[in-house]
C-alpha cells in the first residue's frame, strides 16, 4: 500500500509529508486549496506525463517520493526482473522534475525510466479520475471492463495465440502475393535464360577453341593446294630434282680429279635425296588435311549463336555458364515460394478454422460472464440509490479481432419503464460517477493492486446518494486501500484517516498545507463542508453526530 508521500517545491505546496493508513484515507478542502496538485504529484510520480510549470516559482525543481509497503510477489518479481533491490517488502518511488523542463527517476535510489516508473505505478495504485467515467461512453472499451470482471485469461491467451498465428501467416501471404507479379516476370527472365544457354550446353572457353578451329578449317584449302604446288615444284616435270639430276650426270665423269668435285657431288646428291623426302611428306600431309564441309557450316552456327548470347547477355563464355548455374539456382528457389504460398494458404485455412472455434469458446464463456456481471453491478447501482435501475450488456458475434468475435455495450435504464439505450447516451454525470464505482466495486476482488485512488468521484451526486457512495468506499476499504478527493460531507464521515488541504499565506507567499486531523479537527472540517466557515455550535454537534452515525455503519 502507499504509505507516505513526500512532496517539496511542487505548485504551491512548499513542503509535505502526507501519512496514508489502510482502508478509506479522504482529502478534503475549499476548492482551489490544491486537492488537484496532490492527484498531479501522485500522477507525476507514477510516471505520468509532468510540466516543468508545476515547479514551485522560483524553485530549481519539484521533488515527489511515495513510499510503497507490504509488496505483492507480483511486484517484487517485477523489481526483480529489473534489478532493484527491495528490503522489508518496501520500496521508495521518486521524480525529480527540474524548472527547465528535465526529469529524473528513481526506485529505492536507482534512476529509473518513466515506462519503467508506469509499469510499477501500475501494479500498485490504480487512479479513477473524472476523465475515467469517459471509459463508460466509449463502447469500444466495454469489452476489456467486461474481461476485467471475470475474463478467463488461459482461454484469451490460447485465442489471442492463436489470432496473432494467423495474422503473421496473412501477413506473409500478403507479402508473397504482393511479390507474385514481379516473381513470374523473374521466372520468365529465368526459363528464357535457361531456355537460351541450356540448349547450347555452353563450356568455358568453347568459344575460343571453335574459332581457332574454324580458323585452321577455313584455311585448309589453300594449304592442300600450296602443299602439292610446292611438291610439284620440288619434283614435278623439269623441277628441282630433274634439275639436280641433270646437275649430278654434268659433274659425274670428273669426280675422281677432284676431291673438291667428289665433294661438290655429293652434297648435289644428298639435297636430291632430302628433297624427294620433303615433296613426298608434302603430298602426304595435303592428303590427311581435312575439307569436312559440315563441320566447318557447324562451326560457324554455332559460333554464331555463341557470340548472340554473348552480345544480348554482355558476357562471354565462362559468364554464360556461370548465369545459367545461376538461373537454375534461383529458378528452383522461386518455384519453392509457389509452394510455400499453397502451404501457408492451406495453414490460413486450418488457422482460421481454430481461431474461429475459440472465439466461439470465448464467446460463450462471456456470455455467461455478462449475466453474473449485470446482476452484481445492478446489485450495486441498487445500493449507491439507483433503484429500479435496468442494465444489459448487449453482446454480439462481429468480425475476428485479437480480442475475439463479441461486440459489447453497456446499457441501462434509470427510470422504471425506460427501455435500455447506450449509457453514452441517456446517462448524467452523477450516474456515470456511481456507474463506475459499481465497477470498481465488483472489480476490487479480482486484481491485486492494492491501492484505488478516487478524484471527484462524488461529481452530480448529493444527499442519500452521495451517502451510499461514502459506504461503497468504506467497503472497498476493507479489502485494499482507498485513496479519495472529495467535497461532500456524506463521503467524507466514512474516513478511516481524514486529510485536510488548505492554504495558508506564509512570508507573503500562498502555501498549501496537508494535515492529518484528529476526531476534533474531523468534527471541524466536517462542519465546514456543511455550512461553510464558522460553522455554529449547532453545525458542530451535527457534525459530530453525523460521524458516530458514520463510524456505527
Amino acid at each position: 500500500m502507499l504509505k507516505e508521500i513526500y512532496i517539496r517545491n511542487l505548485a504551491v505546496i512548499r513542503e509535505a509529508v502526507i501519512p496514508l493508513g489502510r482502508g478509506l484515507n479522504i482529502f478534503t478542502g475549499e476548492t482551489g486549496a490544491g486537492k488537484s496538485i496532490l492527484i498531479n504529484g501522485i500522477n507525476a510520480v507514477l510516471g505520468q506525463r509532468s510540466s516543468k510549470d508545476i515547479v514551485r516559482t522560483g524553485c530549481d525543481k519539484a521533488v515527489i517520493t511515495a513510499l510503497f509497503t507490504e509488496l505483492s510477489e507480483e511486484v517484487m518479481d517485477r523489481l526483480d526482473e529489473m534489478g532493484v533491490a527491495h528490503d522489508n517488502e518496501e520500496i521508495s518511488v521518486t521524480r525529480e522534475i527540474s524548472a527547465d523542463g528535465g526529469s529524473v527517476s528513481r526506485i529505492n535510489g536507482r534512476t529509473a525510466t518513466a515506462s519503467q516508473l508506469r509499469e510499477i505505478g501500475s501494479l500498485l495504485i490504480n487512479i479513477h479520475g473524472q476523465h475515467d467515467n469517459q471509459i463508460l461512453l466509449d463502447s469500444e472499451r466495454h469489452l476489456s471492463i467486461l474481461d476485467s470482471f471475470d475474463g478467463d485469461e488461459e482461454l484469451l491467451e490460447d485465442y489471442r495465440n492463436s489470432f496473432r498465428q494467423l495474422q503473421h501467416i496473412a501477413r506473409r501471404l500478403g507479402q508473397l502475393k504482393k511479390e507474385e507479379k514481379a516473381r513470374n516476370e523473374r521466372l520468365n527472365e529465368l526459363n528464357e535464360i535457361i531456355s537460351d544457354i541450356g540448349e547450347m550446353e555452353i563450356t568455358p572457353g568453347e568459344d575460343d577453341r571453335l574459332e581457332h578451329e574454324y580458323a585452321v578449317a577455313r584455311n585448309a584449302e589453300k594449304v592442300i593446294i600450296a602443299m602439292k604446288t610446292a611438291a610439284q615444284v620440288i619434283s614435278g616435270d623439269d623441277a628441282v630434282i630433274e634439275m639436280l639430276s641433270s646437275a649430278e650426270s654434268e659433274i659425274a665423269p670428273f669426280i675422281d680429279d677432284s676431291k673438291a668435285t667428289a665433294e661438290l657431288f655429293d652434297r648435289i646428291s644428298a639435297a636430291e635425296i632430302e628433297l624427294s623426302d620433303i615433296a613426298s611428306e608434302l603430298e602426304r600431309e595435303a592428303e590427311h588435311i581435312d575439307l569436312d564441309g559440315q563441320r566447318l557450316e557447324y562451326i560457324s552456327e554455332r559460333l554464331g549463336e555463341i557470340n548472340r548470347l554473348r552480345k544480348k547477355y554482355n558476357t562471354d563464355c565462362e559468364g554464360l555458364a556461370e548465369m545459367y548455374e545461376n538461373a537454375c539456382q534461383e529458378i528452383t528457389q522461386l518455384e519453392s515460394s509457389g509452394d510455400e504460398i499453397k502451404k501457408l494458404t492451406n495453414r490460413r485455412e486450418e488457422l482460421l478454422h481454430k481461431v474461429t472455434e475459440r472465439a466461439k469458446a470465448l464467446f460463450d464463456y462471456r456470455e455467461t460472464v455478462a449475466q453474473h456481471f449485470t446482476e452484481r453491478v445492478t446489485e450495486e447501482l441498487e445500493f449507491l440509490n439507483m433503484e429500479g435501475v435496468v442494465l444489459q450488456v448487449r453482446h454480439e458475434t462481429g468480425k475476428l479481432t485479437i480480442n475475439g468475435m463479441d461486440t459489447v455495450e453497456f446499457l441501462i435504464s434509470a427510470n422504471k419503464g425506460e427501455e435500455p439505450k447506450p449509457i453514452s447516451r441517456i446517462a448524467s454525470g452523477g450516474e456515470l460517477s456511481r456507474i463506475m464505482l459499481a465497477l470498481k466495486s465488483v472489480i476490487a476482488d479480482k486484481d491485486s493492486i492494492p491501492t484505488m485512488i478516487f478524484d471527484e468521484i462524488d461529481t452530480g451526486v448529493s444527499g442519500k446518494a452521495a451517502q451510499k457512495i461514502g459506504i461503497k468506499l468504506r467497503e472497498i476499504g476493507k479489502v485494499r486501500q482507498v485513496i479519495c478527493v472529495t467535497h461532500l460531507s456524506q463521503i467524507a464521515v466514512m474516513a478511516n484517516d481524514h486529510l485536510m488541504i488548505e492554504k495558508q499565506v506564509v512570508d507573503e507567499r500562498t502555501e498549501t498545507h496537508v494535515t492529518p486531523l484528529d476526531q476534533q479537527g474531523r468534527i471541524a472540517e466536517i462542519a465546514r463542508i456543511m455550512g461553510g466557515e464558522n460553522p455554529s455550535s449547532l453545525m458542530l454537534e451535527t457534525a459530530a453526530s453525523e460521524l458516530r452515525k458514520a463510524a456505527e455503519l
